[in-house]
């Protein structure tokens, strides 16, 4: 598909710069992002690293390119649902805008996202990908369009329930679909959870499952359903006779179309009118004796999809950082070509410290993304540490990527100025889709308490991410003993704060605070613990500069009337703000210098 209106645009960029300032359009996304580079150095094997970056260098150039202008198109194009045919038959179907099937075509036919962890051979490599080489791909793609991540998120975790828990029947009739990267045979999937009696309270629900033979009639309402046309959905409904609460709640699979061609017996009653996300279409279910076929033992229904929501708090964790690495792009963009009162934004103090603001919680969510990808890696490949350090990470990136996210993309909306709220350029759709990523999967609040109530309180896994942390720490030689010491005793104290706020029920308005600082000194530690080995690799100890901002930032109380902008921090951004490497003993000076 040829990118509408690219010279003109590469024309008017150039012509407005340092009046309105060019934004990201043409931009490679990757080969914008080093740190991205640097981290999937560290993280994958040399011979799959040197096999992905072709691949990775050309999502990233049509990211800025032709998909950021289909992404575009289709925010502005929402999907349309159509209750009868051309006929009169009452035949539903949904119509998409031509730019979305161009997105489609990316996502699920050339690089196959949705598929790369659980089928070989896409993209000519062998085996499967590990999920820290898949997120590289989750990360650049969603940096151009965020409501194409939940149908890829979606129809991967419909393909890993069905390859764990499904009959051999069922994987032999619908896995090879849901795993496809031939458009002509891609069946996308669902999963349909939520219900208006609860959301996050999945013990309400009240579908109901009523066995003929050898499948299952559904029947109730499910209320917030995307992908909503879906060719195969997941759900969760309650057997007749099963008892309350979420182990009475079972597992099934429900095909959009039957075997005679007919659509199923449930309808999509509207599709909602969304904040962001508009490019994709969610809707308002009503099953009416919909034919579905059980999944996994019944009554392990709820706990067979819970184990997916580590993989789909991730993703969500990675799509939110995209957010924010796009947003950043664009403010930094903004900084080094407009000029205001006869200077660059990026050379005046308080535009350095902005960008520093704007910087700080995209690098933290990268390093933790990776961090919890490697963790999952591991813990499918059989290790229990790195599954209870998983159970602790998961909602803990979730809950503070995600509401990062939202105040990063205004920064950098506000960075542009008045013309950023503009729906022209892409700060706006940046800013409405980041809502998202703090409701789906669980609110705040829910992953929160999860993170602590369960992760820490009844698993204990807070005890994994210590020692975790603790090894990364031994393991970064390079870095000033001083300032690793300083992190284990910030690691003792968070983890401290975060057992006591697990150990009673009345400490639970604290879990939000507690739940952040283990982010943020969970951060800080892989930053430093990247800087070593990054600087072992091409000497570059810079991110050493960002473990230092977030304790500086993010977790010490900070003096309202302190001054700020000194000698120190002018000079740290100015090592991050550019493009210089800076070797460890200038970095460790800085990290050290009060």
């Amino acid at each position: 598909m040829q990118k509408p209106g690219t010279a003109q645009r590469k024309n008017d960029a150039a012509g407005q710069a340092g009046l309105l300032a060019p934004d990201t359009s043409g931009m490679n996304f990757y080969r914008a992002d080093p740190a991205l580079t640097d981290l999937l150095r560290i993280h994958l094997p040399d011979a799959l690293f040197r096999h992905i970056e072709p691949h990775l260098d050309r999502l990233g150039e049509l990211a800025g390119g032709t998909l950021d202008e289909c992404a575009r198109l289709a925010d502005r194009h929402p999907p349309v649902l159509h209750q009868r045919d051309k006929f009169g038959r009452d035949v539903q179907w949904i119509e998409y805008h031509p730019a979305y099937r161009e997105l489609e075509k990316a996502a699920f036919g050339e690089f196959g996202i949705h598929a790369l962890s659980i089928r070989k051979g896409i993209m000519g490599w062998p085996d499967k990908y590990p999920v820290v080489a898949k997120h590289a791909f989750t990360f650049l793609f969603n940096q151009t369009e965020f409501g194409m991540g939940c149908p890829i998120n979606v129809t991967d975790g419909c393909a890993k329930l069905l390859a764990n828990f499904g009959s051999e029947a069922l994987k032999a009739k619908y896995l090879d679909g849901l795993t496809q990267t031939d458009m002509s045979k891609l069946t996308q999937g669902g999963q349909f959870m939520t219900e208006k009696e609860g959301g996050s309270d999945v013990g309400t629900l009240t579908t109901r499952a009523a066995q003929e033979g050898e499948h299952w009639r559904l029947y109730g309402e499910k209320w917030f359903c995307s992908n909503a046309d879906a060719k195969v959905v997941m759900l969760l409904a309650r057997p007749e006779g099963a008892g309350p609460g979420t182990r009475g709640v079972g597992l099934f699979l429900m095909p959009r179309f039957l075997d005679d061609g007919a659509q199923n017996h449930y309808r999509i009653v509207r599709l909602k009118d969304k904040l962001g996300t508009r490019s994709m279409a969610s809707g308002e279910i009503k099953l009416e004796g919909a034919i579905a076929y059980a999944v996994g033992k019944l009554d392990r229904g709820f706990v067979q999809m819970a184990e997916m929501v580590n993989s789909s708090r991730l993703s969500n964790g990675v799509k939110s950082t995209a957010l924010m690495r796009r947003a950043y792009h664009d403010a930094m963009t903004v900084a080094k070509n407009r000029v205001v009162f006869g200077n660059r934004i990026i050379d005046l103090p308080l535009g350095r410290r902005q960008m520093l603001k704007i910087m700080l919680p995209v690098e933290q969510a990268l390093s933790m993304s990776f961090l919890t990808a490697d963790a999952l890696d591991r813990a499918e490949a059989g290790s229990q540490d790195a599954a209870a350090l998983l159970r602790i990470l998961t909602p803990t990136l979730k809950f503070r990527a995600t509401r990062d996210a939202r105040k990063v993309c205004g920064d950098a909306l506000e960075m542009r100025g008045g013309i950023g709220y503009i729906e022209e350029f892409a700060t706006a759709r940046l800013l409405r889709d980041a809502h998202l990523g703090s409701v789906w999967e669980g609110t705040g609040n829910i992953v929160a308490i999860d993170a602590l109530r369960r992760a820490v309180g009844r698993h204990g896994a807070e005890a994994a991410l210590a020692a975790d942390l603790y090894a990364r720490l031994d393991d970064s030689a390079s870095i000033p003993q001083a300032w690793r010491d300083r992190l284990r005793g910030l690691t003792d104290r968070a983890v401290g704060f975060a057992r006591e706020v697990a150990g009673k029920a009345d400490n639970e308005a604290d879990a939000r605070r507690a739940t952040s600082l283990l982010y943020h000194v969970a951060s800080a530690v892989a930053l430093a613990w990247e800087a070593h080995r990054i600087h072992d690799m091409r000497g570059d100890a810079r991110r050493l500069l960002l473990s230092r901002l977030v304790i500086d930032h993010r977790v010490l109380p900070n003096d309202p009337f302190r001054l700020t902008e000194n000698a120190v921090q002018q000079k740290i951004a100015a090592l991050l703000l550019g493009e210089r490497a800076a070797g460890m003993s200038e970095v460790g000076e800085l990290v050290l210098t009060a």
